[in-house]
């Protein structure tokens, strides 16, 4: 697709060379000759030295006037119809070439080659060959890794993140660097504490996974003329579905078959893509490398063209994960040849296949009769009409929406401030002795700064990075405030061997100690699970012993994806205080220092639970089931359904500020209305369907105010609970909303939910149908609890 300036072929292509040999040898007789050959050395000296690249683009008239006459370039006419005119132009292996993310060039219609595969899961990233950076633009804003922005609990930050990725994104295909198709956000459930990427994710919660999916897709797609047809970018909500296992003591996502019951799949895995499609209208979802109950999810007529367009209507493309296709055939050996692979994944559909699978198979599978051309079609409509929404087709972007973006708009200062206050906003007070935290930048003379982490910069952005605008570690951010004094304890986050005595001695002489250890991508990744929850080497011996020799109180900062056993730590009276910062993007150290020193009061909630060493040693991470089982002793998994001790729950969070709730209003009866004749007026029903019928406008009110009693102005997200009635195995408790407030030392205000009874009140029955329990539900925030009787 990227083609450098002016002539627009690439420079290592053999054709620039034999065009420019013999012309360059002939030069002194020629001056037309010497001019064009003067000419071309200048503009690939240009070209190259200051990284600039031109771009072909599509349906360009002013570069390439006979393409006026083709439909497909037709602006007036509707997206449909534009396809179809596009569609009809194609041969068969040409239509083949889009079924793949390097998808080729039709040079007669005037279609440049275009790279499907981009990433921008938390900013616009390096990782996928659709995305580069040069030195016209070197670097871009990079966010903190989702987990930290999902304890953040602000739906409205999830969405102003992605409004400035997709900014970013769009500066930088303006200057050929960049696609417009986005495989991201990372939308699956952080069922099991081990998994290495559940730090992509935005944590264990249905809603707050659903929530951020939605805004974070709205972010990067919504145009700012408001034009819902059309896209900013195209996002990807991935890895479609109950994909939540990489590499697990010889099991990894390849051969994986997660066997999962109706129940878990309504209630657990769909929710974050349902929301996807139905709130966000994303352009796209990505189906993934693991079986779900013994067939490919890429092969699943029922999970592709039965839930996610059929059901849910989704106006877009489904993706593989690449070579997710080649998998199911070569690892999986789900079918006895390519061409039924082909055909099967197409059938389910599939409209793209990341890989050349699908390039290499389809027309052999179109020549044996296992799929018809209609087929292929149809797939590549659903590519084509993406990137006609996205404008791919109207010629040079230059004279569109966002045709003046450019490098002036990536890593603008207020972008990297948003990087800073998305960090500030996630970080999590998890322990805070009383007189602790904050400290006092005036009274603190000397702070010494321990740990293998205290002074990282490419651990704090996470994986499917970028190149950040700039970094500022964790020790840079502190030194900024106050006087430090600097060892790492460890040499990497292994910790093999401690170097002990260094630590303890400018612990003992600091009049307070910041110690930062945790993870990194050698620890827990992608492909990387890990086995235990404890503290990597002899990080623990570490803490432990500079703990016991500091003269002033002691601040353990972890930074990691998931959580830890930190037990130890968190009874431990000489460590006054703990705070998880996950991985905090290019901003991280400064966010670390304004939330210790007091200039930003801490307001980040723990997005999943952590639990203890002892959870891991009787759980087996291949174990899908979400609920309990007291047959066989197994715990069930994440707030809703675990009962058993954690280290932090889900929710955790402390503040420099105490707030109060305060019930207004709420309903203590609602009554389901039944038509004449309902089996439950005769019956003794405990549940009923959800039906439309039912819940016509079927909505109540639940207010509440809350009061910052604290000294200091502050965020709070306020939680509204429900625990309904015990019946077809429904959760202890689930989360039916939640709102961000800023309050003011001593301020109030009123925090209004609108809860749908069929909705938000309904739970998945055991063969994943929604009921709405007919009984005592109870609503609950903070302390304050409301009973709710449902009944006809």
């Amino acid at each position: 697709m990227h083609l450098p300036c002016p002539l627009q072929i690439p420079f290592s292509s053999p054709s620039l060379t034999s065009m420019a040999s013999p012309l360059l040898q002939n030069r002194a007789s020629m001056d037309s000759v010497f001019t064009f050959s003067f000419f071309l050395i200048l503009s690939l000296c240009f070209c190259r030295s200051s990284g600039y690249s031109a771009t072909a683009f599509a349906c360009d008239a002013g570069s390439n006037p006979a393409v006026v006459g083709f439909g497909f370039c037709n602006g007036s006419l509707g997206f449909k119809e534009r396809v179809g005119d596009l569609v009809k132009r194609l041969t068969l292996p040409e239509k083949i070439g889009f079924l793949i993310n390097d998808a080729g060039n039709v040079s007669r219609l005037g279609i440049p080659k275009y790279e499907w595969w981009s990433e921008a899961l938390h900013g616009v990233s390096y990782v996928g060959p659709g995305t580069k950076y040069s030195n016209v633009v070197p670097s871009s804003t990079s966010f903190p890794q989702v987990i930290l922005t999902a304890a953040s609990f602000n739906a409205s930050l999830f969405e102003a993140i992605g409004k400035v990725v997709s900014t970013e994104a769009r500066a930088m295909y303006n200057v050929g660097l960049a696609g417009l198709t986005y495989w991201s956000p990372n939308v699956n459930i952080f069922r099991d504490p081990r998994w290495g990427r559940g730090q992509e994710t935005p944590g264990e919660d249905p809603l707050l996974s659903s929530k951020y999916a939605a805004g974070y897709v709205r972010g990067l797609q919504q145009r700012d003329d408001g034009d819902p047809d059309r896209l900013k970018v195209a996002a990807c909500c991935k890895h479609y579905t109950a994909y939540d296992l990489d590499n697990w003591k010889g099991t990894d996502r390849y051969h994986f078959n997660a066997v999962v019951t109706p129940q878990d799949l309504e209630d657990t895995f769909q929710p974050p893509f349902k929301s996807c499609v139905i709130d966000g209208n994303v352009a796209s979802v990505m189906c993934s490398y693991n079986q779900v109950n013994g067939k490919p999810t890429c092969a699943d007529p029922d999970l592709l063209a039965g839930v996610i367009r059929g059901q849910w209507k989704l106006n877009g493309y489904i993706v593989s994960d690449c070579d997710s296709v080649d998998v199911l055939y070569n690892s999986q050996h789900y079918t006895k040849s390519p061409e039924e692979a082909a055909a099967k994944t197409i059938l389910a559909g599939l409209d793209l296949d990341c890989g050349n699978f699908l390039g290499k198979h389809t027309e052999a599978a179109v020549k044996a009769g296992l799929v018809n051309e209609a087929a292929i079609d149809k797939a590549v409509s659903n590519n084509f009409q993406t990137l006609m929404r996205l404008g791919f087709f109207d010629g040079n972007p230059s004279k569109q929406l966002y045709g003046k973006l450019g490098p002036k708009d990536v890593c603008t200062p207020e972008h990297q401030e948003l990087a800073r206050e998305a960090a500030r906003q996630g970080i999590v007070l998890l322990k805070n002795t009383p007189k602790s935290l904050p400290l006092s930048a005036s009274a603190i003379k000397s702070l010494a700064v321990i740990g293998p982490n205290a002074n990282v910069t490419k651990t704090m952005i996470g994986n499917y990075e970028g190149i950040p605008c700039k970094y500022t570690t964790p020790l840079q951010g502190l030194s900024a405030v106050v006087s430090t004094t600097y060892q790492p304890g460890c040499i990497n986050v292994a910790c093999s061997s401690a170097q002990l005595d260094e630590a303890k001695k400018i612990a003992a002489s600091a009049d307070a100690t910041v110690l930062v250890v945790g993870s990194d991508q050698s620890i827990e990744a992608e492909s990387r699970d890990r086995v235990d929850l404890n503290l990597p080497g002899m990080q623990s011996v570490l803490i432990t012993e500079v703990a016991k020799a500091s003269k002033g109180p002691v601040i353990l900062i972890i930074m990691t994806g998931g959580g830890m056993d930190i037990t130890f730590a968190k009874n431990n009276d000489k460590i006054t205080s703990i705070l998880w910062v996950g991985f905090p993007g290019e901003a991280g150290g400064a966010a670390i220092a304004d939330v210790i020193f007091g200039s930003f009061n801490p307001c980040g909630r723990l997005p999943m639970t952590w639990y203890p060493q002892s959870y891991v040693e009787k759980v087996p991470m291949t174990n899908m089931n979400m609920r309990p089982d007291p047959t066989n002793g197994y715990p069930g998994r994440t707030y809703r359904f675990y009962t058993g001790e954690t280290v932090y729950s889900f929710g955790d969070g402390l503040s420099y500020s105490d707030y109060k709730h305060h019930l207004v209003k709420a309903p203590k009866l609602v009554s389901i209305p039944l038509e004449e004749g309902h089996i439950c007026r005769s019956s003794n029903c405990q549940s009923l369907d959800v039906v439309q019928e039912h819940c016509q406008n079927l909505g109540l009110d639940v207010h509440l105010r809350v009061k910052n009693v604290g000294q200091r102005s502050g965020s709070h997200t306020v939680f509204l609970y429900s625990s309904p009635p015990s019946m077809h195995n429904s959760p202890q408790k689930y989360l039916l909303g939640f709102e961000k407030v800023s309050l003011g030392a001593g301020g109030e205000t009123v925090v209004r939910f609108k809860v749908d009874v069929c909705k938000d009140l309904s739970v998945a029955d055991e063969v994943g149908s929604r009921k709405v329990l007919l009984g005592l539900h109870v609503l609950h925030v903070g302390t304050v609890k409301h009973s709710l009787n449902v009944r006809i």
